[in-house]
């Protein structure tokens, strides 16, 4: 609580407490986090996809599985699919919003070419425990 009052004590310093008092709204942006909204091209840049090396056979596919997971973003933007785009952030990271420091390390889409074939193996998969 001493921390608290010493920042408090610091805001006075020239003013600045008075100022936030009188005008909340202006100063609301500094101290307040409000989430950009979410597009398709915003979740497209977050995420980071990993291509196995140019001309190996894998690369192909994996190119052709982006180009859906490009389609599917903006379906859901456009509200075709039954998702929202925060749902789709939620399933891969736990959380509905780009954090105001954003993520660390990035959300990112891996291939599993090496595991052996089962039934929904071919669903995607997420690790939210990481960020």
């Amino acid at each position: 609580m001493i921390h608290f009052y010493r920042f408090r004590e610091g805001m006075k310093t020239l003013g600045v407490l008075d100022a936030i008092r009188m005008h909340p709204d202006a100063f609301r942006p500094l101290f307040c986090h409000e989430p950009s909204p979410l597009t398709a091209d915003v979740l497209e840049q977050l995420f980071e996809i990993r291509l196995s090396a140019v001309g190996r056979n894998k690369r192909r596919a994996e190119e052709c599985v982006v180009a859906f997971w490009r389609d599917y973003l903006l379906d859901v933007e456009e509200q075709e699919g039954p998702l929202q785009l925060g749902g789709i952030l939620a399933f891969a990271t736990g959380a509905n919003d780009i954090p105001p420091l954003g993520f660390s390390p990035l959300p990112s889409v891996v291939f599993l070419h090496e595991l052996p074939l089962r039934q929904g193996r071919h669903l995607p998969n997420t690790n939210t425990c990481i960020n």
